[in-house]
């Protein structure tokens, strides 16, 4: 297991800040008197979570397996790579590609907050910001990801990788046998957000 990216200080749970707690606040005002439902606001979240974000880092990734040029790009310089598909902006500077092989699994947490590339995997869902998958993953990733459903090989190298404000990290997953006909397009459908976490193999 490899674990990268230094957070440079204690890796302890980090308390709300400021906007965290004013947001809340305010959300809960609304659903309080009435103007928005509970359900609305999970309907948004759950939009940036599972589709607009990701669906740049399916496109990101979808262009590299069709375009070997552009996959090496990607793994060289993960921010300028991706910027050639218009894909950039807060949240996603220094980001760090990691190529999974079928020898080498990569999977990513940040043990202390949620440090995560918003611009092309949207919003970290709440099991990554949970502190059970920041302390486990790191301690037992294995047993973590078996738990979500994925079992790796034992001969797989499995190597844990950890976001911070300086380097976010972004998953290149396999590319799925027999799609070998499909063309950028078909393929980006085929890309999770967790297979560019690294929870799905």
């Amino acid at each position: 297991m490899t674990a990268g990216g230094e957070h440079g200080h204690g890796h302890h749970p980090a308390a709300p800040t400021d906007v965290e707690r004013r947001v809340a606040a305010i959300e809960s005002l609304l659903v309080e008197r009435g103007l928005i439902g509970a359900e609305a606001v999970d309907a948004v979240v759950e939009t940036y979570e599972r589709d607009l974000g990701p669906l740049n880092g399916a496109r990101v990734v979808a262009r590299a397996w069709v375009d070997g040029d552009y996959r090496s790009r990607l793994v060289a310089d993960g921010t300028r790579a991706v910027a050639e598909l218009g894909i950039g902006g807060a949240e996603g500077e220094h980001l760090v590609v990691l190529e999974n092989t079928p020898e080498v699994h990569n999977v990513v947490v940040c043990t202390l907050c949620s440090c995560y590339p918003w611009p092309v995997l949207g919003l970290p869902p709440r099991w990554y910001k949970s502190a059970a998958y920041r302390s486990r993953m790191v301690r037992e990733p294995r047993a973590v990801l078996a738990e979500m459903g994925t079992t790796l090989p034992g001969d797989v190298d499995l190597r844990v990788w950890d976001s911070s404000a300086e380097t976010r990290y972004m998953v290149l997953p396999l590319r799925p046998p027999g799609t070998e006909d499909l063309d950028e397009a078909a393929l980006v459908p085929l890309v999770t957000r967790d297979h560019m976490i690294g929870v799905v193999r």
